[in-house]
């Protein structure tokens, strides 16, 4: 069918038409870019958030740990069946070192009757020997159920802190007293508040009582109710609460404004539980910036995509004036062929979705076979990323802080048609996007759950591993590393990420050693003999003590300062499973691990 309209009006509502184009497109592609950096914003945050939650999961994890070791301590079971001065003493400086080692407020046993017998404040005016804390819920809790966890502040030192409890009984069973362990979180507040992401922790009652922004320690996220209140009167809280106080709400969004108590800005939330204590970590990611210069660049790109289009389209519609009727034949053909394809189509969605089913069949059947997990090695995991989490987010921020920098460069070189300027600083974001992606990619890796079988592993890609997650401190530290790479293709009998477990162990250990040293550094190499490949890790620090070394791969010996005690067992155990062995060997100066492990024919 010919048109019947006049060229000119045509042309009038041509220009109507593009110009309803133009608003509709802007404020799309506004939005959609909104949603788009929103949706960043919010993996940032979901990504910031995890890291947090398992830094304060693995801190908890280690001081759970204590209670447990200690119940079965025969000089604290000595001192609670028969107590006497001189025990109480030597037990009360043995908890005042062992509080030091492992960063606790305080340690200190309770005999049955819930008075103190020994603690490691003993030396203080603030000493808890002989004080009563029978009416305290941990441990009329520990003395019931077995153990108990219990936040509160204190009744001497006034300052809140998580106590962790533990029954002590004889042989026989019977109740002798509690271990107390006590934790407080200012060291995890301050590395959290570096970040500059305001987080916080919530109890089970909704009760902030750890949290970067000291105003809101003690609110609460919802109304508190009379139950509720009458059981945080047990804690020494319950004064200090203020109900519901915070300055916005983060269940009811994943994107808030928070107000004059910290720099207003739009914020993305994210939470993660702490399952074992009904804890939540909730942190916000800031986002405003992002979201308001992603919108701006988007409606600029849109408006003159807009503007090419229409010119095109312009140049297009005289010709197309020309030539309806073919373009009316052309049309009449083309939907014929468009229905033969959705026949088509119809077929082959309908074997796509077969397809789909069967791979998923195929995939519930696969995820069935995994095995269960050695629960002390992934601890162990989350642990070491704890304390590696400081170098890696500096890794990450520093190719974070270019691509903005590059971003907002391309963005003013689009705007001066500087179109090569802008292809350079979009080359130099794919670096670094790339460079970013390697570091996420081998820490997700590292923090996966993995199988223990022994299979084929290249030693060089399991130790590049490692060195990619500590390249930060090492850098930091100003550590030389002498790297020889093993021969090519060389491969061990191993699991990829419990050997890169056992590598990383090393090289923090070490790292740790050199603190202080002049022109510190670490030397790694590879060979290979016969059927056997060693794998030695060598630094030049102090070394380790003859003490230390005839019981250095028993549990809780260490010579750090917070160190548990626990690592070199766990690796050991790791290369042992694999057929393999770790030890240390003498060496003129520092410390010399080796590595044995069987060579993959």
């Amino acid at each position: 069918m010919r048109p019947t309209a006049s060229p000119s009006t045509q042309w009038r509502l041509f220009i109507a038409a593009w110009l309803v184009v133009a608003v509709v497109a802007v404020t799309a592609s506004g939005e959609v870019a909104r949603r788009d950096a929103w949706t960043a914003a919010d993996h940032q945050a979901r990504t910031a958030s995890a890291l947090h939650a398992a830094v304060l999961q693995s801190e908890l994890e280690r001081h759970r740990s204590l209670p447990m070791v200690l119940a079965q301590d025969p000089d604290l079971v000595r001192l609670l069946d028969r107590p006497d001065a001189d025990s109480a003493d030597r037990l009360s400086a043995k908890f005042e070192s062992l509080a030091r080692e492992v960063r606790a407020a305080a340690i200190y046993a309770l005999d049955a009757d819930g008075r103190t017998l020994a603690a490691s404040n003993w030396r203080l005016p603030t000493s808890f020997v002989g004080s009563s804390y029978r009416f305290r819920p941990y441990y009329f809790e520990a003395m019931r159920d077995g153990q108990a966890t219990f936040f509160a502040l204190g009744t001497v030192s006034g300052r809140p802190g998580l106590y962790l409890s533990r029954r002590v009984d004889d042989r026989a069973g019977r109740p002798l007293g509690v271990i107390v362990a006590k934790v407080e979180f200012d060291a995890l507040e301050a590395q959290w508040l570096a970040s500059g992401e305001p987080t916080y922790v919530t109890n089970a009652d909704g009760v902030v009582v750890v949290t970067t922004v000291p105003a809101w320690r003690f609110r609460t996220a919802a109304p508190l109710s009379t139950d509720q209140r009458r059981r945080l009167a047990a804690t020494q809280t319950a004064g200090a609460i203020v109900p519901r106080s915070l300055p916005f709400d983060a269940s009811d969004s994943g994107m808030v404004r928070l107000s004059s108590a910290v720099p207003p800005d739009l914020y993305a939330v994210a939470s993660d539980p702490i399952p074992d204590i009904g804890w939540r970590l909730t942190l916000l990611a800031p986002a405003g910036d992002a979201v308001s210069r992603a919108v701006a660049g988007a409606r600029w790109l849109a408006a003159l995509s807009v503007a090419l289009l229409a010119a095109l389209s312009g140049i297009l519609l005289r010709r197309r004036q020309r030539a309806a009727t073919r373009a009316i034949e052309a049309a009449e053909a083309r939907v014929e062929l468009e229905r033969q394809i959705d026949l088509r189509t119809v077929e082959l969605r309908a074997t796509n979705d077969l397809l789909n089913r069967e791979i998923e069949e195929r995939q519930g059947l696969e995820s069935q076979r995994q095995d269960l997990q050695d629960e002390l090695i992934q601890a162990n995991k989350l642990a070491m990323l704890g304390q590696i989490a400081a170098g890696v987010a500096h890794e990450i921020n520093q190719p974070i802080a270019a691509i903005r920098t590059h971003a907002d460069s391309a963005s003013l070189q689009l705007q001066r048609d500087d179109n090569a300027g802008a292809l350079r600083s979009l080359s130099s974001i794919d670096r670094l996007t790339e460079r970013v992606g390697a570091i996420t990619d081998e820490l997700r890796a590292f923090s996966r759950k993995t199988r223990s079988e022994a299979v084929a592993v290249g030693v060089d890609g399991a130790i590049d591993g490692a060195l990619l997650l500590v390249a930060g401190r090492l850098r930091e530290n100003g550590i030389a590393l002498d790297r020889k790479r093993a021969p090519a293709g060389l491969a061990v009998l191993a699991e990829r990420n419990r050997l890169e477990q056992v590598v990383l162990n090393i090289l923090q250990n070490a790292i740790e050693a050199l603190e202080g040293v002049p022109d510190p550094a670490i030397t790694l190499g590879v060979s290979a003999r016969g059927k056997q490949v060693t794998i030695h890790i060598t630094d030049n620090g102090p070394g380790v003590s003859p003490a230390v070394q005839t019981r250095l791969f028993t549990p809780f010996t260490t010579s750090k300062r917070d160190g548990m005690g626990l690592g070199l067992v766990i690796s050991r155990d790791i290369v042992a499973a694999f057929g393999g062995e770790l030890s240390l060997e003498p060496s003129p100066g520092g410390a010399r691990f080796v590595i044995r492990l069987a060579k993959a024919s």
